[in-house]
C-alpha cells in the first residue's frame, strides 16, 4: 500500500481529508503512483499533471523520504520506504510570486 499526502486544494477536489492509500504494484514507480492515483480519483486528472504529455504541472513537486524527485524520470523506482507504505510521497504545490 503506497501512501500519498495531497496539498489541501487537491484533497478538497478529490473529497478526501486525509493522505492517501493506493494499491500500486512492483516496480514502484512515480509513473505507476501516478496512473493509480487517476484512476481511483478521475476528478485529479490533469491537475498534476498535463492530460496530454502526462509531464508534471510546473508548481507541483513531488517529495519521497525527505528529497526532492520532481526532476527524477517518471519511470524511476521509488525508495523503499515509499514503496512499502513505511514514508508517505507528497505532492506539494510549489508557490511562484515575487
Amino acid at each position: 500500500m503506497i501512501r500519498v499526502q495531497l496539498p489541501s486544494l487537491l484533497k478538497n477536489l478529490a473529497r478526501v481529508d486525509s493522505e492517501i492509500e493506493l494499491e500500486v504494484e512492483a516496480p514502484v514507480t512515480l509513473h505507476s503512483v501516478l496512473d493509480a492515483l487517476d484512476r481511483r480519483y478521475p476528478m485529479l486528472q490533469g491537475t498534476i499533471r498535463d492530460r496530454s504529455t502526462l509531464r508534471r504541472r510546473p508548481l507541483v513537486r513531488f517529495f519521497a523520504c525527505e528529497e526532492d524527485i520532481s526532476q527524477s524520470p517518471l519511470d524511476a523506482v521509488l525508495p523503499e520506504a515509499v514503496a512499502r507504505g513505511a514514508e508517505p510521497l507528497l505532492i506539494v504545490a510549489a508557490i511562484a510570486g515575487g
